[in-house]
């Protein structure tokens, strides 16, 4: 039986993903995790993330800004505490709504296998593996 934790995200590593954003791993398959991921990932005004797909359903809280979800095509205003459902396979990415105020996400990965492809190359990457490569540590 994996240990029970608290994490608190000051005290976990950060990798800069390029662009004015940076993840946070929080749960991951590291501490014990079986059957989900998740993470906080923090975007400068007016970054966005590539428009991509997971073989894994994902949930997205906005935890402070204002965003757009572009899901399926479609552009959708997040507020506050909004949350997201996104089955696996829908094309959706993220973009901070502010051009002067950063923005921040928690995110849920259905598996902890979960990987993300990018649209625009066809590349994928497992999401626990996006993380050791990033390599640079805040």
């Amino acid at each position: 039986m994996t240990k029970a934790t608290i994490l608190r995200p000051g005290k976990q590593a950060s990798f800069d993903r390029g662009a004015g954003i940076r993840t946070t791993p929080m749960v991951t398959r590291a501490i014990g995790a079986t059957h989900f991921i998740n993470g906080i990932t923090r975007f400068d005004p007016g970054a966005s993330v590539p428009l991509h797909f997971h073989n894994c359903d994902e949930s997205v809280t906005l935890l402070s800004g204002e965003a757009i979800a572009e899901i399926a095509g479609r552009d959708h205003p997040v507020s506050l505490y909004d949350t997201t459902f996104i089955p696996a396979g829908v094309h959706h990415r993220f973009i901070n709504a502010s051009s002067s105020e950063s923005m921040t996400i928690m995110w849920i990965y259905a598996s902890v296998d979960a990987d993300r492809t990018i649209v625009a190359t066809g590349e994928t990457r497992r999401i626990d593996e996006e993380h050791s490569l990033i390599g640079q540590l805040r």
